[in-house]
């Protein structure tokens, strides 16, 4: 759980108004008009005092200038004594006072033909734009300067502008489109010399790198930047650098070395004036000796931290450095200090419109209620807490979401040991549920899902860039210290919000993507199939101050009861990665003493609920590290067998009001319910050739004789949606990629599937018209399986094509040899046209390949996901 507030400083864009082209500009020493001679020579003086950053003394003397010019009717100088008076404004942080100069300037310029002072001009009013938040029309001013910078050959200036926009668009989460023109800007200051403008792109580059998570990346361009900030005499951009290498180290947990270059940049920030700086690097200080244990130190820093916060009206500054010094009492076991202090943050987080720091203060009052036995208000907090972080987490980018939920999800976790430890079992399904929806809806947002009613996909792409600037604004926080900022947020909150909760009304089948708040368990049991049992292993660990704990949710249709186990989360993770390895090496028999460990951590505890509740299925949703286990290959060591050998297994995505609901008998009656549409082999050259699969596709036809196949050509993307609608089964024997990467060796990208005429983008599965087919069977597809990471693997795939319609699905954890495919298959689909329901019939096949002696690397990957009916 993130229980630390931190701040780190990001070196944003140039702040100088390209002072040597303005100095560069015609000045009246060509004349001997006596007025003209002074104006120029005050006009000498104003600009070394904001040379020496004496703005404010700066200002009446281009104030005396600006008289003058207008006189001597001199547009040029007055256009340049304008924008000197806008940057002094924008340096002393009066935006509105700067444009009013600014925009003044202008039509001055251009009246007199001054296309490159016309660019300055517009580069710094997209800079006033960029620092009040209003990034769209900052991008405006930006691209209105570009192309004038590049018309009169100013390399110089165009670098500048295309360093602003790559920061706009970093400020708005497009990391990968910042990274574009900071890329553009390097080589261009690197040509003109600009070693100062060099120094500040590597370091913008780097806070791209390091947001991305790819902090020796990050580190390299810092490194780079570090040199250069000292060469040209930078000491505040040198500071800057510092203090972001130091936060490097410090999320590498290279403590030492993060406090070496904290340590370095302390007396820059100081030397500089940069009080702020000062502020946040000692802040910074502080977290790190939390970190190290010195909890008397931290506090130390973090007491030298607040004043200045304070002093420069960083009220975010304040509100983290609050939070932080209330987590260092909290350690030392001052729980009633600890709540003063979190309170004291608490009103200030919301003030500013921080709600990252707002989630990360609640669970800490959470877990301090919790700690010291108050869990009515423990369960208040860390509900906050969580509904906060879920609706975060929809306006982060899609690649980000996942990650975001992983890191953030310890306050859910707190939250569940909490309400089970008091018996509100119901309750705490219900978050686990929302937690395991939202996992699943990440992913659908991550490859870009669609859906099938083009209104609701209009509704979902107008909310979701809506959205995006309210994610954009919330990350302003950290550098604006407007105050109408987070009244700005807080407004478009409400609208965010509400639009959801309306489109969810209007469109159910994409309600799941906006739950932030727990569905009634009545609701959601109401739909399980009679006869069969759910059960849901929830892994409480890694948490601060929880026991590590396996929770069991067992339930059928009328009942819910939990139980915990407490275990050891390395040596779990260890026997987890271990047992995965050896299920799929065919040569590895100690799958058995292994898998029998597994057994006695994960079925063993419930077995006894379990039995008692007779049930003819078992459907299992596992979550995490969980999604990758088959767990049917389990082994008894007491009654030596299989878990497949008591029960049918299937899997479920979640638990929703959609993922069980009846049968489609309607749709059911148009289609033919005892037949296969079948594609098999569909492009038969090398890295591609199924022969196995195209045997496979002519075994079902055999027994279904109803069933229609088509293989090579015939097997094209187009016969599958023109045919798709009039089957219940249908199966297609091909090549998927359904892995984080793309998969090289059968030449296929990521999340497709392979058809004679090209591949199909499994987001577009929405649109192929799968209501009330019953299965789809994904055969000869490749999933990755890789415990270290928390990947959604083939349960996304699953959920992606239950919300397009289909009941089940069937598909294979990793990649499994034709033949053994093909001979599951056709048992499969035999002991379905005898009548066995989709569960029974998987299990029957998989019983007959246990018979003959086979190691699970055969039988276990091929899993069912949703109604095993």
């Amino acid at each position: 759980m993130k229980k630390i507030l931190t701040s780190f400083l990001a070196l944003g864009v140039c702040l100088t108004p390209l002072t040597v082209m303005l100095i560069a500009q015609p000045t009246w020493g060509q004349t001997q008009n006596p007025q003209a001679q002074t104006a120029e020579k005050l006009l000498e003086q104003a600009i070394q005092k904001v040379q020496q950053q004496e703005y404010k003394q700066a200002i009446p003397i281009f104030q005396q200038v600006l008289v003058m010019a207008r006189e001597l009717k001199d547009q040029k100088n007055e256009a340049l004594v304008l924008v000197w008076l806008g940057f002094c404004n924008d340096a002393l942080g009066q935006k509105q006072q700067a444009l009013s100069f600014y925009n003044q300037a202008l039509p001055l310029r251009r009246a007199v033909g001054d296309r490159s002072g016309e660019a300055v001009t517009l580069n710094n009013i997209g800079k006033v734009y960029d620092d009040l938040g209003q990034k769209q029309k900052a991008l405006e001013f930006y691209n209105s300067s570009l192309p004038l910078t590049r018309a009169v050959g100013d390399r110089s200036g165009e670098a500048r502008t295309l360093n602003n926009i790559g920061k706009v668009y970093d400020d708005l989460g497009q990391k990968q489109k910042a990274l574009e023109f900071y890329n553009s800007s390097l080589p261009l200051r690197r040509a003109v010399g600009d070693r100062s403008g060099e120094a500040v792109t590597l370091n913008n580059i780097g806070a791209v790198y390091s947001a991305l998570g790819q902090k020796q990346k990050a580190l390299e361009f810092y490194n780079s930047s570090l040199p250069l900030t000292r060469a040209v005499g930078d000491r505040s951009g040198e500071a800057v650098t510092l203090n972001n290498i130091g936060a490097v180290y410090s999320a590498l947990g290279q403590k030492q070395k993060a406090l070496e270059f904290y340590n370095s940049s302390l007396p820059l920030t100081r030397a500089v004036g940069d009080r702020a700086g000062e502020a946040v690097t000692l802040n910074n200080i502080g977290l790190v000796y939390s970190d190290l244990g010195q909890k008397q130190k931290a506090l130390e820093f973090y007491n030298s931290s607040l004043p200045l916060t304070r002093a420069v009206g960083d009220r975010s500054g304040e509100a983290v450095t609050l939070s932080n010094i209330g987590k260092v009492y909290s350690d030392l076991g001052q729980k009633q200090k600890a709540l003063e202090f979190y309170n004291s943050s608490l009103p200030l987080t919301r003030a500013v419109g921080d709600r990252s720091g707002e989630a990360v203060t609640l669970s800490n009052i959470g877990g301090l209620f919790q700690s010291t036995n108050r869990p009515t208000q423990a369960i208040t907090n860390l509900q906050q807490s969580v509904q906060i972080s879920l609706e975060m987490r929809q306006g982060l980018q899609r690649e980000n979401r996942q990650k975001f939920l992983q890191e953030n999800g310890g306050s859910a976790t707190a939250l569940v040991d909490v309400l089970i430890n008091q018996k509100k079992y119901d309750q705490a399904f219900e978050w686990v549920n929302v937690f395991t929806t939202a996992d699943l809806a990440d992913y659908t947002r991550l490859i870009n899902a669609k859906v099938a009613n083009p209104e609701a996909q209009q509704a979902l792409d107008n909310w979701s860039q809506q959205n995006q600037q309210l994610e954009s604004l919330r990350q302003q926080l950290q550098d604006n210290r407007s105050e109408s900022l987070p009244q700005q947020i807080r407004q478009l909150e409400a609208q965010v919000y509400s639009q959801a909760e309306t489109i969810s009304r209007s469109f159910p089948e994409v309600a799941e993507l906006f739950e932030t708040t727990p569905a009634d368990i009545k609701n959601l049991t109401s739909s399980i199939p009679a006869g069969t049992v759910v059960i849901q292993p929830v892994l409480l660990t890694n948490v601060r101050d929880i026991p590590n704990n396996v929770a069991f949710f067992i339930f059928n249709k009328d009942k819910l009861s939990v139980i915990k186990k407490s275990i050891e989360p390395a040596e779990f993770n260890q026997l987890l990665t271990q047992y995965l390895k050896q299920v799929q090496n065919d040569g590895d028999a100690s799958y058995i003493e292994t898998g029998g460990k597994l057994y006695d951590i994960l079925i063993r505890p419930i077995e006894d609920k379990i039995q008692a509740l007779s049930p003819k299925q078992l459907s299992i949703i596992a979550t995490g590290k969980l999604r990758h286990l088959p767990f049917e290959t389990l082994y008894d060591s007491k009654t030596d067998k299989f878990l497949i050998q008591k029960y049918p297994v299937n899997y479920l995505t979640r638990i929703s009001n959609n993922s069980l609901n009846s049968l489609d008998l309607q749709n059911a009656d148009t289609r033919k319910t005892q037949a296969v549409l079948a594609f098999g082999n569909p492009v038969p050259s090398k890295s591609q050739n199924l022969p196995g699969a195209e045997e496979e596709v002519k075994k079902i036809k055999e027994i279904l004789p109803d069933s229609e196949v088509y293989i090579h050509n015939e097997a094209s993307l187009e016969k599958f949606k023109s045919q798709a609608l009039r089957f219940s089964f249908l199966h297609l024997a091909t090549h998927g990629c359904f892995q984080t990467e793309d998969c090289k060796k059968v030449k296929l990208q990521n999340n497709t599937l392979l058809f004679a005429d090209g591949s199909l983008d499994i987001a577009n599965a929405a649109l192929l018209g799968l209501q009330g087919t019953q299965l789809i069977t994904l055969s000869a597809c490749q999933t990755a399986v890789d415990t270290n990471l928390n990947d959604i693997g083939i349960a996304g795939v699953a959920y992606i094509f239950e919300r397009a319609g289909a009941k089940g699905v069937m598909a294979s954890l990793w990649a499994v040899e034709d033949k053994a495919t093909q001979e599951l298959m056709v048992d499969f689909y035999q002991n379905v046209k005898q009548g066995m329901t989709k569960g029974e019939a998987l299990q029957q096949a998989k019983l007959k390949l246990i018979a003959d002696h086979r190691h699970p690397f055969y039988w276990s990957p091929f899993v069912l996901i949703g109604d095993a009916r």
